[in-house]
């Protein structure tokens, strides 16, 4: 065997002076919590790091989408192998300097995201790119639950799938209650200024949102605590 082959897989961090701990925590903090760039520098000042909040906008733009593409490849495969899977299928408002545009979102029935896409329409056509994506990912659904908006059914008849759609009152609430971290989130940003940084940042927090909600209304405390204690050794071990 060559001495090449031999060697480690070279570090991402290996051209950056802070330690990969403090870089982890500050994209951490960054994305999971409702705090500005200046919120986290702050943050980290209080604990002995004094960096800039350029510095952590840098570090969540080059980290934040690879620490997010492996919370998703693990959890994709994970989750592949399920059975009478049901899907919430939603799109929200979202305002890219001043210009309207939508916000698709594909959540399970235990209220995983699985998919966020940007588009400037809702019509038939963005719905249809919409559910290829999140088809092409995640596999076949046994039922997809919708709102009456007219062009999931177009882009359903064309796919195929009509005959899995449901519709009913309350019946979405699962997909309308995922929008809600997400914009105490937005606030906090005040806003997006593109629309491919838009896109971008919805796919890493829902990456990370994913990763480390334990549904605590759900369980009981002691069984939060084993379920938040192993998402945190699984994201150390993640990003190592």
């Amino acid at each position: 065997m060559s001495r090449k082959s031999r060697a480690k897989p070279a570090t991402p961090f290996r051209y950056f002076n802070s330690s990969p701990e403090v870089i982890r925590m500050a994209v951490t903090l960054y994305i999971r919590y409702s705090l500005s760039l200046r919120n986290v520098e702050d943050l980290l000042f209080e604990r002995g790091v004094d960096i800039c909040h350029e510095t952590v906008r840098f570090w969540w733009n080059r980290f934040g989408p690879m620490f997010a593409a492996e919370i998703r490849r693990r959890r994709v495969h994970q989750m592949r192998g399920r059975r009478l899977w049901r899907w919430h299928l939603d799109e929200m408002y979202v305002k890219v300097s001043g210009e309207m545009h939508y916000l698709w979102r594909a959540v399970d029935h235990e209220g995983e995201i699985l998919e966020s896409f940007v588009t400037k329409k809702r019509d038939k056509s963005a719905a249809l790119a919409f559910m290829k994506k999140a088809l092409k990912r995640h596999g076949r659904a046994e039922k997809i639950v919708t709102d009456g908006l007219k062009s999931y059914s177009a882009a359903m008849r064309e796919l195929g799938n009509l005959d899995r759609r449901e519709m009913g009152r309350w019946e979405n609430n699962r997909a309308e209650n995922s929008h809600l971290p997400f914009r105490r989130r937005e606030r906090a940003m005040q806003r997006f200024r593109q629309m491919k940084s838009l896109q971008k940042f919805a796919s890493v927090h829902q990456s990370f949102y994913n990763h480390f909600n334990s549904q605590r209304h759900l369980v009981s405390r002691k069984l939060y605590k084993e379920i938040r204690s192993e998402a945190l050794v699984e994201w150390q071990n993640l990003v190592a």
